[in-house]
């Protein structure tokens, strides 16, 4: 048990309120600083990741590494901006006025990461922390130890505890940093312990963002452009073994194209290679999951693969065809590298099954029919989605990203980041040269059918 939690978070709220981490030269040079931490030490990024999942130094580039630089980049690059106060119209009741909102920092924030991507979801919204001038206390994920020693070594050696500073564990920990108050609690992972998180915030009114998951569909409607459809989803299913909390996590596909489908699935499984040693394949995180998995194979359901190995917590790609709504795969979030194949008849009936499913964090249409386009996207709900395309969304910090519903709760990402740990006033500012006596007692009709006109 960290017993400093208490005098960490109570020594990070006298730095908030000394000012010094509102500076926007302060909040850029810890930007740049957390910058050059990952560049330098990027060999040891690779290794510990490897040591936590056999990722390959490729595929940490890809999904981890390059995302958090490009938020830092995009930081820095617009901050100057993001911190301005924002002119907007003044109605004609209070003229003459100037009307503005003004950014500030919601104050001490505490950051639970997650294990599935353990960089970029705990660095990603730290760095949306920086930018906005808070402090932070980052927790991460104790299932992925290699690398949550890597972060805490790096950012507790190079900041101030008073500004940033990592907290490892587990349970008892997070259980302990919850009972403190904050200004603001990021937390990824299970809709679960999102949850738990939400009641411990609700005791101080904290602000929260929740990033949480779900069952993710994929409609894949008999127009589609299969080879290139099917490529693009296995690719966004199977990265980092299906372990990703946007991946498509069931199909559904219409029955005139399905054998067809499931053709074209196989055919590109075989190109595709999916390996450790082929470096485009990570282990299931631990033997806990990895079981769990197990167990949601029908062995009677295996279309394609289903082969397991326990000693090196591997399961390979798994197609289960045939799947009903009722079967065990589709009450939980599957979270790893199984894909249920389910047919429809009709869009109607794929929407209802999504519809009776809680709000997914992501959803996903492949389909080059307009109407069907415009239903999609006005009928279903989800966090963010694809057309003709899975996962990719998460790559444009234009788009911010997150849940709703069962599936979470605000986002982040590029601007949105900053203004996830943001509060934004608004401010009436008024000369005193001229005051009129409209609101003032003396009511009559006159007055109130005037100011009715003035708003």
């Amino acid at each position: 048990m960290n017993l400093h939690i208490g005098e960490i978070v109570k020594s990070q709220r006298e730095f908030y309120r000394s000012n010094k981490s509102l500076s926007l030269e302060f909040r850029l040079t810890n930007l740049k600083k957390l910058k050059s931490l990952i560049v330098s030490n990027m060999n040891l990024f690779h290794k510990a990741i490897y040591d936590d999942f056999a990722k390959s130094s490729y595929e940490n580039e890809l999904t981890e590494i390059i995302p958090i630089i490009e938020e830092i980049d995009i930081a820095i690059k617009k901050l100057r901006k993001w911190v301005r106060p924002k002119r907007v119209g003044t109605n004609i009741l209070n003229f003459p006025a100037k009307s503005y909102i003004v950014p500030e920092p919601l104050g001490v924030c505490l950051i639970i990461g997650a294990w599935n991507f353990p960089y970029n979801l705990s660095l990603t919204p730290l760095v949306g922390a920086i930018a906005a001038g808070n402090t932070a206390i980052l927790k991460p994920s104790e299932l992925s130890k290699q690398t949550s020693a890597l972060m805490t070594m790096l950012i507790n050696e190079n900041f101030d505890s008073n500004y940033l500073h990592v907290i490892e564990g587990g349970v008892d920990e997070t259980t302990e940093l919850l009972k403190h108050k904050f200004d603001k609690i990021f937390f990824t992972g299970s809709p679960q312990v999102g949850k738990i998180i939400n009641m411990a915030a609700a005791k101080n009114l904290t602000n929260i963002t929740l990033e949480l998951g779900g069952k993710n569909p994929v409609i894949v409607h008999k127009d589609a452009s299969l080879k290139i459809s099917v490529k693009r989803m296995l690719w966004a299913k199977f990265t980092n073994s299906g372990q990703l909390c946007i991946a498509p996590d069931y199909i559904l596909v219409h029955k005139e194209v399905k054998d067809k489908f499931l053709d074209c699935v196989v055919e590109e499984l075989k190109k595709a290679k999916y390996s450790f040693k082929n470096n485009n394949y990570v282990k299931i995180i631990n033997d806990r999951n990895f079981q769990r998995l197990v167990n949601l194979i029908d062995e009677n359901k295996v279309f394609y693969g289903g082969k397991t190995n326990k000693t090196q917590r591997y399961i390979e790609p798994t197609i289960l065809n045939n799947i009903d709504i009722d079967d065990a795969i589709m009450q939980e979030e599957i979270f790893g590298p199984l894909l249920p194949v389910l047919a429809y008849e009709n869009i109607d009936e794929a929407f209802a099954l999504i519809k009776n499913i809680e709000k997914p964090l992501a959803a996903y249409l492949y389909s080059n029919n307009k109407g069907i386009k415009k239903r999609f996207l006005s009928e279903i709900p989800f966090g963010s989605g694809g057309i003709n395309d899975s996962v990719m969304q998460i790559s444009n910090p234009n788009l911010p990203f997150g849940g709703v519903g069962n599936s979470g709760i605000g986002s982040y990402h590029g601007r949105y980041s900053f203004n996830c740990f943001s509060h934004f006033k608004s401010v009436l500012d008024k000369p005193v040269y001229f005051e009129s006596n409209l609101k003032y007692y003396g009511y009559n009709k006159k007055k109130i059918s005037l100011i009715k006109k003035l708003f």
